[in-house]
């Protein structure tokens, strides 16, 4: 009946606006965690839609103490049960030093000693704000090394239940695919010092590296 799926389009209205209200979790029980750079189309790396996650951005895909703020929030009181952290090669964060960007704003006049870094709490700032200011700009050299550093952070804060699964990937955006920190397929293919080594497989007949990795069916 009509009435039927007027109902039914008016239920999934109300439990997507209220769902906070209702108590609903986002679809996957996600927060992700992404580098704001527009070459990082999350929902595209992920393959997810809207609704599925809770998404947050920054410079660089960092664990910073908002980032720990928004990962607290979903996973004690909004149903969230994994993140997932997205860097990606070529990031703007490996272009420079803090100490070079540190400088770079005092040339344009920008006291880094005094500078309020959270307008809603001005009463929080660093310790020794001008000595320590580069470091809390937080760029970096290897996007794999902190890829898997911000796991760690995670799995560190006492904010994050110990429950909480929790991965990393990197973006390739000149690919446009996710890879595992570490682990580059395009060093793998096309090398005969990769490929070499291969054996019959007992099983089908076809050259392996590793027979327990065989994927053929037996024959």
């Amino acid at each position: 009946m009509l009435y039927d799926e007027i109902d039914s389009k008016l239920q999934e209205r109300e439990s997507w606006v209220l769902r906070r209200q209702l108590g609903i979790p986002n679809n996957k029980r996600l927060f992700v965690l992404a580098c704001m750079d527009e070459r990082l189309p999350v929902l595209e790396a992920l393959g997810i839609n809207e609704g599925d996650a809770h998404i947050f951005r920054n410079a660089g895909g960092l664990v910073t103490d908002d980032a720990i703020r928004s990962a607290m929030l979903t996973t004690q009181f909004f149903g969230t049960q994994e993140i997932i952290i997205i860097n990606h090669t070529e990031c703007g964060m490996m272009t420079a030093t803090g100490e070079y960007l540190a400088e770079a704003l005092k040339k344009r006049n920008i006291d880094i000693g005094t500078e309020v870094l959270n307008p809603g709490l001005p009463e929080l700032n660093l310790s020794d704000q001008k000595k320590n200011f580069a470091k809390w700009i937080q760029m970096f050299e290897n996007v794999d090394a902190i890829s898997e550093q911000q796991v760690k952070l995670f799995k560190q804060s006492k904010l994050i239940p110990k429950n909480i699964v929790i991965n990393s990937y990197i973006w390739e955006v000149e690919t446009k695919s996710l890879r595992k920190p570490h682990i580059r397929l395009s060093e793998k293919v096309n090398t005969s010092q990769e490929m070499s080594g291969s054996k019959a497989c007992s099983k089908c007949g076809c050259l392996h590296l590793e027979e327990k990795k065989c994927q053929c069916p037996v024959k």
